[in-house]
């Protein structure tokens, strides 16, 4: 039997980690914000159904932990590649800065400006959710 208080502490620390709100995570697992808010309070047990949703969308997730709280969270093994792309021990307000302090959306003109003796050939943009967009000329 799942120990709703302590599942409720797992759910706010997968939350946490990816720095979604809890609207934001309904959507990505596309369940109804209802249902977070009552798993949140307390007030429902996790169905099946919403913990293979969590499990899918997040592989750094490990079903056992999800469930029991033993084992690991982030998944020491499946948190390689997004490390290599983000650094999630940065604050909201950190993360927002950083933002603001990105190039204007002519970054591949900047770019090729600075690249003098070559051409750009491809940009790819690599998404959290292993999903890549390719640009070429």
């Amino acid at each position: 039997m799942v120990n709703s208080k302590e599942f409720t502490k797992r759910l706010e620390k997968i939350i946490d980690f990816y720095g979604l709100s809890a609207t934001a995570f309904s959507e990505k697992i596309d369940f109804n914000r209802s249902t977070i808010s009552h798993l949140l309070s307390g007030r429902n047990k996790p169905s099946l159904e919403f913990v293979m949703k969590v499990v899918q969308t997040f592989p750094e997730v490990e079903l056992y932990w999800l469930l029991n709280g033993k084992g690991s969270f982030p998944s020491e093994s499946k948190t390689v590649n997004q490390n290599l792309f983000s650094d999630t021990s940065l604050s909201k307000n950190e993360i927002v800065e950083q933002k603001q302090n990105l190039p204007s959306q002519n970054t591949a003109t900047d770019i090729s400006k600075t690249t003098s003796s070559s051409e750009i050939d491809r940009i790819v943009i690599f998404y959290k959710d292993g999903t890549f967009k390719a640009y070429s000329n």
